[in-house]
């Protein structure tokens, strides 16, 4: 065997340019990453980052992008250049020695398979594994990443799985041949803290067990100042900065940076005051929404929302925080009468909504409108956008088609876009301007309340911290109430008056912003603040220690 110097790069990528058609979306990347390393690669959406990471696995072509030029090059045993792989050998490449976590797993999963095919597939293609060795061979992958009754889990589909628990079966599945180098491509950002937190410890845990490089892509700063040993930073396809996490947090050098970690939401920066007994415009009591348990289900009904009683008052922002499952969207949507609670009341303006019918019901959605998470996905794409921001208003009757472009000007001012957005199609903006899009069609119909479900959780810290502003900046204009629904805290504390926290369907705590961060009564609060990642967590900035000698 032949000593290799200790230094050697496990993934080495120099001078990576990638485009999609002509545009270029990475120009002139390099970095490298080493055994038991984790480097984080930052930036805002479209810096590059999921471009680069889909290029080292060649998966770029099926996204349309291609490799203009540059080397992609795989150390370790048997040394590879992944730019001038064939086909076949790509593919035992692929999940084999470089394997990838999707941000999104419920759409990475077969939704028609079950959890153990899907894990056994992977063993037979890379291991030659099948029957009752693959099946072994699969629990054993769920019970390394601490999958709770792995054999039963065999046996289930994907939305029979929490969030969590699919990425973990994501997770299980990318370390089946114990890659040389695992990608993880915002494998957190959908996650609330607590189970956040999990999957990073977890990695963490896995990562050094086995010796795999890490190549970690996130907006979220505090992540990475808790799990990096390194960071690139990322802006139009360019590398600005790159430096060991310490270093870079404590002394950032480039502009684009410092802008980055000053977006970047942070527990402490305080939280805007608790209004003076404000007159409520929503008042919730004793509502509760159940799943399942009609007549011909097998299933009993399970209580989503239990027993819910809160109150939002004029012009106040009222977080709603808790884990992923906990009830806050079916609490949201049962507000908004998009799903039908078993019991309770709803108060809007001073009148009972919870019995009215669809008719009836009517007029009272201009008053309360929604900002969903996925802006895409809610938006119409055969629409213009200045149909899509004036149909609310035209539904109610508030203007004609004649008034459509008027009204649509207005509304895109408003939120921060240019006149000429109106005659362009959803696809056609980045996502935080889409929310901006969302934003301005909720706001066609003059609402009293902005219902905002998880509204920044997809956008990077940049967008994300332009959005709240922009949400603050028309609280102050037009006495806008919110209801802001997050499992991003230090957002939440950025926007809120007051929070509240739920779990297992109930509020367990409210209370003004300052106190329920500071003073956290119950121990469920206490345990989601603690499982926030903190940006003056910041790993060491010596190199982590590798072993001398590399045999081969």
């Amino acid at each position: 065997m032949t000593p290799l110097p200790a230094e050697t790069p496990v993934l080495s990528v120099r001078d990576l340019s990638i485009a999609f058609g002509s545009h270029a979306a990475v120009r002139g990347l390099s970095f490298d990453i080493h055994r038991g390393e984790t480097l984080a690669l930052v930036g805002e959406s479209g810096s590059g980052k999921s471009a680069t990471a889909l290029s080292i696995l060649r998966l770029i072509e099926r996204e349309g992008g291609r490799i203009c030029g540059g080397s992609i090059r795989l150390g370790g045993r048997d040394p590879a250049e992944v730019t001038s792989l064939a086909p076949a050998a790509l593919r035992a490449l692929r999940g084999n020695r470089i394997a990838m976590v999707f941000q999104e797993p419920m759409t990475s999963l077969n939704p028609v398979m079950t959890i153990g095919r899907q894990l056994q597939e992977a063993l037979a293609q890379h291991r030659g594994l099948k029957g009752t060795a693959a099946r072994d061979a699969a629990r054993d992958a769920l019970d390394r990443v601490k999958v709770p009754e792995p054999e039963r889990r065999l046996s289930q589909y994907p939305h029979e799985l929490s969030g969590g628990l699919r990425q973990r079966v994501m997770i299980a599945m990318a370390l089946l041949c114990e890659p040389e180098v695992l990608i993880a491509d915002e494998p957190t950002t959908a996650l609330d803290v607590t189970t956040q937190a999990e999957i990073l410890k977890l990695i963490a845990a896995l990562q050094e067990d086995m010796g795999m490089a890490v190549l970690f892509i996130t907006h979220d700063l505090g992540v990475v100042a808790e799990i990096a040993d390194r960071v690139v930073v990322m802006k139009d396809g360019q590398k600005v900065e790159e430096g060991w996490t310490a270093d870079l947090f404590r002394r950032p050098k480039a502009a684009y940076t410092r802008e980055l970690m000053a977006a970047s939401p942070r527990l402490g920066e305080g939280a805007p005051a608790s209004l003076v007994d404000p007159d409520p415009v929503l008042k919730v009591t004793g509502l509760t929404t159940t799943y399942g348990g009609g007549l011909f289900s097998r299933k009993a009904a399970v209580a989503a929302v239990s027993d819910v009683s809160i109150e939002l008052g004029r012009g106040e922002t009222l977080g709603l925080v808790g884990e992923s499952g906990c009830g806050k969207s079916t609490l949201a949507r049962s507000i908004m009468r998009l799903v039908t609670p078993a019991a309770g009341e709803v108060e809007l303006l001073g009148a009972r909504i919870d019995g009215l019918s669809r008719a009836e019901l009517k007029p009272y959605r201009a008053h309360m409108q929604m900002v969903f998470q996925d802006p895409y996905a809610s938006l119409n794409p055969r629409l213009t956008v200045r149909d899509i921001v004036t149909e609310p208003a035209l539904l109610h009757g508030m203007i004609t088609h004649g008034g459509r472009q008027e009204m649509a000007a207005d509304l895109l001012a408003r939120v921060g876009l240019q006149e000429d957005a109106a005659e362009r199609y959803p696809h056609q903006f980045s996502g935080g301007q889409r929310q901006r899009i969302c934003i301005a069609r909720a706001l066609s119909v003059r609402p009293q309340i902005i219902v905002a479900d998880e509204a920044v959780s997809a956008l990077d810290v940049s967008n994300a911290r332009r959005v709240t502003d922009l949400m603050a900046e028309i609280q102050q204009r037009e006495g806008v109430s919110f209801l802001f629904i997050s499992h991003d805290i230090a957002v939440v504390e950025r926007v809120s008056h007051r929070i509240a926290v739920m779990l297992r369907g109930q509020i367990v705590e409210t209370g003004p912003t300052d106190r329920i961060l500071n003073d956290p009564k119950h121990p469920y609060t206490q345990k989601l603040l603690s499982a926030v990642p903190r940006h003056d967590h910041v790993r060491p900035a010596e190199r982590p220690a590798r072993s001398q000698l590399v045999l081969v």
